[in-house]
């Protein structure tokens, strides 16, 4: 279907001409099943793996995490765990709506898109935040749920918001030995030099340099990066603790206004990715001088996890769940997940579909529940027809429009 705005509505558009169960049971296997929705992020990490060509496997792999709003207008108070949540981008004249925000993560993997390096954006899951708890913490929970399924790869890159750019998800990177951060920070994050050269004297040397300012500290680049001006060292932060990062300082201009700051654990060395094959820019430009910010570049594949929740609302009735239970929403919009996620594999996992790779996610659905119908009105016309004089009659009209298209 090219929406559900509730299970009521795909029960009786679609469901109920498939089976014989009863409203109720789908309703009831929403909230009370005993299923674990948080399989399915593994499921999916597996399969989105398995399109990785062998001439890619060692090109980095990337782990979107963000969040996202679902508003809940007209019965938003009748649902659990609903509250008034702070939207940045909310555009009802207000910052503030009734609602729930959901946590998601992304993942982001290498495939060949005419002879050229494309990265396939999957959706893993949604996990509803609760005010109880810091948004860190499902986010951390997340990625240590899928990272087994990552062991045999050389760089696993989370990329993220100032907003995760924090201990509770940042110590995660620490416990596995391919995994590595890419993400924004405030500009007034506290950061340091590295610490002196020991002098061999007596005393405590020191850990580290002294503090860094990003506005007299950084030297910007006499050419533009892409569409900024960017500076970069290597520096200490409370943030990592006792681990060195890359520091990125970016501004629009090299003389004055803003600048924002960028911190990657994953270092231009430690990377094996092949930029000239690259189908996006900055990231195909190749030379010396812009390796240096390969990190900032990956980073850009972040927009992904925004493109992909937009497109959810919009045309995947994500925010319309009629459920009020939050395991029942959970479990709702994770299926509706899914479904989003099978619209984009299927294309690249069996070959009748290959053709719709690069077809948009909506066009590719529409032709398919197109052919699901026709399936499903055909399996009901032939066990419908049950006696011989129905089936004279079928036939009889079945010949006469041939007859009639023929003419």
């Amino acid at each position: 279907m090219e929406s559900a705005d509730s299970i009521r509505s795909l029960y009786r558009r679609f469901l109920s001409g498939i089976t014989l169960k009863s409203l109720n049971a789908f309703y009831y296997a929403c909230s009370y099943a005993k299923a674990d929705y948080a399989v399915f992020m593994n499921v999916t990490a597996r399969l989105a793996l398995r399109l990785i060509p062998d001439s890619l496997d060692e090109q980095p792999i990337f782990l979107c995490i963000d969040d996202t709003m679902a508003p809940q207008k007209k019965f938003g108070k009748k649902f659990e765990d609903v509250s008034k949540l702070f939207d940045h981008a909310a555009h009802n004249g207000s910052n503030y709506l009734n609602g729930h925000c959901f946590v998601s993560a992304m993942l982001c993997v290498p495939v060949w898109n005419k002879q050229k390096i494309s990265y396939l954006a999957v959706p893993l899951g949604y996990r509803m935040w609760q005010k109880k708890e810091s948004k860190l913490q499902p986010a951390a929970s997340m990625v240590r749920r899928v990272m087994p399924e990552f062991s045999g790869k050389r760089n696993v890159i989370i990329l993220c918001d100032s907003w995760y750019v924090k201990q509770d998800l940042v110590c995660v990177v620490d416990e596995y030995p391919n995994l590595d951060l890419i993400g924004s920070a405030r500009s007034d994050s506290v950061i340091y030099g590295l610490p002196p050269a020991k002098t061999g004297k007596r005393g405590r040397p020191a850990k580290h340099g002294r503090r860094l300012s990003i506005h007299k500290d950084f030297s910007l680049s006499d050419k533009k990066a892409g569409d900024y001006y960017t500076g970069c060292r290597r520096v200490l932060t409370n943030i990592f603790g006792a681990r060195q990062v890359m520091a990125y300082v970016t501004s629009p201009s090299k003389d004055g206004g803003g600048r924002s700051l960028l911190f990657s654990t994953v270092f231009p060395s430690q990377l094996q990715i092949f930029c000239a094959w690259q189908k996006k820019a900055p990231l195909n430009q190749t030379g010396s001088s812009w390796m240096q910010y390969t990190p900032l570049f990956l980073y850009l594949f972040r927009w992904n996890i925004e493109v992909n929740c937009y497109g959810q609302k919009s045309f995947w009735s994500l925010c319309s769940y009629m459920v009020r239970s939050r395991k029942g929403i959970e479990m709702l919009v994770n299926l509706i997940n899914i479904s989003y996620c099978a619209m984009k594999l299927l294309p690249y996992l069996e070959d009748p579909f290959s053709k719709y790779r690069n077809a948009s996610v909506q066009e590719f659905l529409f032709i398919l529940s197109e052919r699901i119908r026709q399936q499903v009105f055909y399996a009901n016309l032939v066990q419908n027809i049950e006696t011989h004089i129905k089936s004279n009659i079928i036939i009889k009209a079945l010949k006469q429009l041939c007859v009639k298209q023929m003419g």
